[in-house]
């Protein structure tokens, strides 16, 4: 008998913490505070580039900060320019600051001047110079979890001089190309 009410108070206990559960709204993530920004490889390693600090604005937009731990990269003099760079998997990956002036904000449903902030190139090790032909751009859309970022194909020689208008991100969809899953040593990026 002990055993028995023994059981319907667990039962009972759960259900109460299961209707609780349910009945609480699930919070979604927020693009608010620091987020730690990590790459993910294809062959399952992850490695933390830095982080983002977000801060709500007024205007309903989110100020961002991008911050890359350069202890984490390698310095690569390419094309005479000096990169900081990332080997993996017979693949360098560089990171190539957008070099214009931006407004630094995002909201849920326009990430582009962050995706802008993570451009990257790739290149085999032992070709030499940079190839901006060859520039990775990471679509970032909003998850339960945080950001994820999968690579596009981009030429980076777009911005080797300034856009015609400062106040609009220039690589928009049409000018980004989906990447097959695998095909590089990055497979996506995240921001949690």
């Amino acid at each position: 008998m002990a055993r028995l009410q023994s059981t319907r108070f667990t039962r009972r206990t759960l259900a109460f913490w299961m209707c609780l559960a349910f009945a609480l709204p699930a919070r979604a993530w927020q693009m608010d505070g620091t987020r730690i920004v990590t790459l993910h490889a294809r062959d399952g390693q992850s490695l933390v580039l830095g982080q983002v600090d977000f801060k709500p604005r007024d205007d309903g937009r989110t100020g961002f900060v991008l911050k890359l731990d350069p202890e984490r990269f390698k310095d690569f003099f390419l094309s005479m320019k000096e990169f900081k760079c990332l080997e993996g998997s017979g693949e360098v990956t560089c990171h190539v600051p957008y070099p214009y002036a931006q407004p630094g904000s995002v909201t849920a449903n326009d990430l582009a001047w962050l995706e802008h902030s993570l451009l990257f190139l790739f290149k085999v090790p032992g070709e030499f110079g940079a190839k901006l032909w060859n520039g990775l751009y990471f679509r970032l859309q909003l998850t339960d979890h945080g950001l994820v970022g999968t690579p596009q194909a981009v030429d980076l020689n777009l911005i080797s001089a300034p856009p015609t208008d400062l106040t609009k991100p220039p690589y928009r969809p049409a000018l980004r190309d989906d990447i097959a899953p695998g095909a590089r040593w990055v497979s996506r990026l995240t921001i949690e």
